[in-house]
């Protein structure tokens, strides 16, 4: 299959869950969205279009000054928890995204242990490339949206996964 027949079937299999995203959307006031490089650029822009578009609050991980402390303070992998830590609240209204390409980013990985200790933080994780990768494969209590792109190629992972979370704007 060539790069527009994988396009066009991952942007069809990801209507799949558009309404589900849709409603967990909906029902959290607070969005954390985290990935690394172009992940990380797609939950900057999904995050301003979620502040701007519907309201919500929505933070990334994208200050350089901060995820230059956060990294020297508390190690890279460990970075992205202590962010969650200290922007996520305890109650049931926010929901976190964990964006990686590949599903086998620790610091990414580490994120989601983090959610599956704290019993009220829903979570969505989407990754592509092997249908076997760490986050995609990992028990969560509390994932509701399990998103995997059927692609090694990052520019179409990366697409898709924008395409996916831009469906609700």
């Amino acid at each position: 299959m060539n790069k527009e027949q994988q396009i066009i079937t991952q942007v069809h299999q990801s209507y799949q869950h558009k309404e589900e995203l849709r409603d967990l959307i909906d029902k959290h006031t607070d969005i954390v969205i985290l990935g690394n490089g172009g992940s990380s650029s797609i939950a900057s822009h999904i995050s301003q279009d979620y502040t701007k578009q519907l309201n919500k609050r929505s933070f990334t991980f994208s200050d350089p000054s901060r995820l230059t402390c956060y990294s020297n303070d508390y190690g890279y992998e460990q970075a992205y928890v202590q962010f969650l830590k200290e922007f996520v609240r305890s109650d049931e209204s926010t929901l976190v995204i964990l964006i990686s390409s590949s599903g086998n980013s620790p610091n990414i990985i580490h994120c989601g242990e983090w959610c599956d200790t704290q019993k009220n933080i829903e979570v969505i994780t989407m990754t592509g490339f092997s249908k076997e990768n760490i986050l995609k494969t990992m028990k969560l209590n509390n994932r509701k949206i399990n998103y995997w792109v059927d692609s090694d190629d990052y520019g179409i992972v990366e697409c898709i996964h924008m395409i996916f979370l831009h469906m609700v704007v």
